[in-house]
């Protein structure tokens, strides 16, 4: 037993020394194995998850909302990571590998090429890059109908095959007009091209059914959900995936949604009532409208998820000129370094300027082109630094921690972690480099944190309990456990 020996003292030391751990969202689409990172948050039990935009999306699939499973399934095709749904989940895809391979046969897909194809052999190449193309093109049918359904979305320039011309090979995006980098259309009616084929119709149907009845993603989306917040405020910390939606000026954005208004902290609880209320909601028009907007979290210019002023799929795949697929980042990534526009922030989640911090992801840091993720004299922290392997080579470190404890707040940068084997056989560890953001002169007290004003109601609690019965206010009853109170 001394393997599971020292798993259980490894694990004990680490839940002692961790009082709490919080995650600030993209658990899903950055990795092989997203499940196992599911289960071991679920293992250590004191965890709360701040759901980032790639969460929400597998969320909204977990659900059978179409967008979101047209979009999980194109992303993992894409990235050559369709083996998370087939093999992580079980989910069998060979009727989606049918068609594909049936619908695009002779198509050479020029614009579907795959980000990752490690691993795979020259037949699974082939039809991944296929199913990708069937994907894309079942989505953008798919998102039309919802953007139709949700006019307050404000999505309605994501509509673009119906501004293709299929005969000169060419499509007008915001009154300009671009060559496609793909001109081959099989299943797309030039006359109805929002309509889906009998095909497609069924795939659909079958991957909404495959995400809604699988077992092992339901128990993983259900803990997202139990676990799952928007953001949450802690010992003078907000925290959130991506942003807080601004102007330019850097007031506070306002986001229609349905037929409320919304702007900063009433935004984030907005959405967050919505999101809960796609999965508990009582009557269907409500879970719908929560459905649907966890897919309009995943890509809309006013979600706190994603940041962005659109996004260009379409335009990515078929568009070769950059200027069409720009994504212009929120005015938040721009003003984040003014002090002036946080403590309006601040002020607006009830909390004190000049005691306050915000840490969030999202964005990761390139830190190996000088990119610091400490922003305005450290009142904001962007901690997304490439945990995840494909994103090393962009960060040019492995990930951040922040650590919040009674000396301070101190940020870990972690080298990459060279595997199991290296730590036995070189002694390699995982290194991580300690900045200090915030050291406190004297170590914090308990009564200093939130959870020290918790005890202190209790305590206020009992000791007003206690006078009661020896007041009398509360009549002692013969025999219990207050006998002998005075004593």
């Amino acid at each position: 037993c001394a393997y599971e020996f020292s798993v259980a003292l490894c694990r004990t030391i680490q839940h002692l020394a961790v009082d709490h751990l919080y995650m600030l969202g993209d658990i899903y689409d950055r990795g092989p194995s997203p499940d196992l990172v599911v289960e071991e948050m679920a293992a250590f039990g004191d965890v709360d998850i701040m759901w980032g935009n790639h969460d929400i999306l597998w969320m909204g699939a977990s659900l059978g909302q179409p967008g979101c499973v047209c979009h999980v399934v194109r992303i993992c095709a894409r990235y050559g990571n369709l083996s998370v749904l087939e093999d992580n989940y079980g989910m069998d895809l060979q009727p989606l590998r049918d068609f594909a391979l049936k619908a695009y046969a002779d198509d050479p897909c020029a614009a579907f090429g795959l980000k990752d194809t490690t691993g795979l052999t020259s037949e699974q190449i082939d039809a991944t890059v296929k199913i990708q193309k069937a994907m894309a093109i079942i989505q953008f049918k798919v998102e039309a109908h919802l953007i139709d359904q949700n006019p307050s979305f404000g999505l309605e320039s994501r509509k673009l095959l119906d501004k293709v011309d299929f005969e000169k090979g060419t499509v007008v995006v915001d009154g300009v007009e671009y060559e496609l980098t793909d001109n081959v259309f099989p299943t797309v009616d030039p006359d109805d091209p929002y309509k889906l084929t009998a095909e497609e119709q069924l795939v659909l149907e079958y991957l909404k059914d495959a995400f809604a009845k699988c077992q092992k993603l339901q128990k993983h989306i259900s803990l997202l959900v139990k676990r799952g917040m928007l953001y949450q405020v802690h010992d003078n910390i907000l925290m959130f995936h991506a942003c807080v939606p601004l102007n330019d000026d850097g007031s506070l954005k306002e986001v229609t949604l349905f037929v409320e208004t919304y702007k900063g902290r009433q935004l984030f609880d907005a959405v967050q009532d919505y999101v809960y209320s796609a999965f508990d909601a009582s009557d269907e028009k409500s879970a719908k409208r929560g459905r649907d907007l966890l897919w309009y979290l995943w890509l809309g210019e006013g979600s706190p998820l994603f940041a962005k002023s659109k996004m260009a799929t379409f335009e990515i795949y078929y568009i070769a000129d950059k200027a069409a697929r720009k994504e212009v980042k929120n005015p938040f990534y721009r003003l984040y370094d003014d002090k002036d526009v946080l403590a309006g922030i601040f002020k607006d989640f009830g909390m004190t300027p000049k005691a306050s911090h915000i840490v969030c992801g999202h964005v990761p840091v390139k830190v190996k082109d000088g990119e610091d993720p400490v922003k305005a004299d450290g009142r904001l922290l962007i901690i997304d630094g490439g945990m995840s392997k494909p994103y090393q080579k962009n960060t040019g470190i492995a990930g951040f921690t922040l650590v919040s404890n009674a000396y301070g707040m101190y940020l870990y940068t972690h080298d990459p972690f060279l595997g199991i084997e290296a730590a036995i056989d070189t002694g390699a560890v995982l290194n991580s480099k300690v900045r200090a953001i915030e050291a406190n002169d004297d170590p914090k007290l308990i009564r200093d944190c939130d959870a020290g004003n918790g005890i202190a109601f209790s305590e206020n609690l009992l000791d007003t309990l206690v006078s009661a019965y020896q007041d009398g206010t509360v009549e002692q009853k013969v025999g219990t456990p207050w006998d002998g109170l005075d004593a």
